[in-house]
């Protein structure tokens, strides 16, 4: 026999407790700003516009280049990344994913974010690949990007073919 007042009962433990689950799962809004960061960068490396892209990155930040280049400062990194959306960038398409987001404290948090570029040579598809890391800073105007490290990832090797 059922007895209403325990499923009442136990209906309203399951809608009480449903707000703490669903926020558990739920990004945090701080983890929410740093995922608009990326998006952000990633909207100006699409737009082609070294201004968009260096928005994010604190005036002081350190950007550690794919090729081991180091650029210091929003200023340069803005500038560098113009020169070359102008030129070797031109028309190359970037996807952001985040991997993960860590908060060492409250106002620092460390970001994994993959890459995946795509563009044309010689009329042919080329793609390629960066696994970057991403140290953000929380001030009084939001998260900003204090310093980025971005390393390419080669392709697998072919495995060796069996006698």
């Amino acid at each position: 026999m059922i007895r209403p007042r325990a499923v009442l009962l136990s209906l309203s433990l399951t809608l009480m407790l449903l707000p703490v689950a669903t926020a558990a799962n739920a990004p945090s809004d701080d983890e929410a700003a740093i995922r608009d960061v990326v998006r952000r960068v990633e909207a100006g490396w699409n737009a082609g516009s070294g201004e968009a892209f260096a928005a994010p990155f604190a005036e002081d930040a350190d950007y550690v280049v794919i090729n081991g280049d180091r650029i210091k400062g929003r200023q340069t990194n803005a500038a560098r990344h113009q020169q070359s959306f102008d030129t070797i960038y031109k028309g190359r398409r970037n996807e952001l994913t985040v991997d993960s987001v860590r908060f060492l404290r409250p106002d620092v948090a460390v970001a994994h974010v993959r890459a995946h570029l795509r563009f044309t040579r010689d009329g042919k598809p080329v793609e390629g690949n960066a696994i970057s890391t991403w140290v953000l800073t929380k001030g009084p105007d939001g998260w900003s990007i204090a310093a980025f490290q971005n390393t390419g990832v080669r392709p697998p090797a072919p495995a060796p073919e069996k006698p």
